[in-house]
């Protein structure tokens, strides 16, 4: 049974990054935004730490917040990083917040993020005899999803760096103006 519930629970972690909008969002954003494969790793790593905390004293009964405002700060969070990716598409060399530290922007954006996912997991239930297993099966399943949407993303740069500069200019800024629109949209909806 303890095999079983590492195996759905990372399952169930993954997939939450995977298809799930608000998380897949921020991660492909965090990418286009830091670029560099050992920053992009390092920050999505402090961004699951963050989050680990957050749900780990959540699903504990140490904190909480209600899901209104916490689903309002997720969608802020992806609007913030598409804000700042559009002021870098503009002026490669400017240092935004999170340019000049990705790591520490990702820690405390998981933070908020980690409430969502104590969220999700409550809709979901957890084993009570299993609690630490779910728990860090969880953790491990959302960190790999990270991992293949940084991947997936990282590819997709490399491979758009061989079409011509203006080409690579209107498809991160589409890209860009798409994640920022539907942050807007969500954080709208979710106030």
């Amino acid at each position: 049974e303890a095999l079983s519930v590492l195996l759905d629970y990372a399952s169930i972690g993954a997939e939450h990054i995977v298809v799930g909008w608000d998380q897949l969002l921020f991660v492909i954003a965090l990418v286009l935004l830091v670029r560099g494969p050992w920053p992009v790793v390092k920050a999505a790593t402090a961004f699951t730490i963050a989050h680990s905390i957050t749900l780990v004293a959540t699903v504990l009964g140490y904190s909480g917040l209600p899901a209104r405002p916490v689903e309002a700060l997720l969608a802020l969070s992806i609007m913030f990083l598409a804000v700042e990716v559009a002021i870098v598409l503009r002026d490669p060399d400017r240092r935004t917040l999170t340019r000049q530290y990705p790591w520490a922007v990702a820690f405390a954006f998981g933070l908020v993020h980690g409430f969502g996912f104590a969220g999700s997991l409550a809709d979901i239930g957890l084993p009570q005899t299993k609690l630490a297993a779910a728990l860090f099966a969880f953790n491990v399943g959302v960190e790999a999803g990270q991992l293949l949407v940084v991947a997936l993303t990282m590819l997709a740069l490399t491979v758009l760096t061989r079409a011509t500069m203006a080409t690579q200019t209107h498809v991160l800024r589409a890209a860009t103006y798409t994640i920022g629109t539907v942050a807007s949209f969500w954080l709208i909806e979710r106030l």
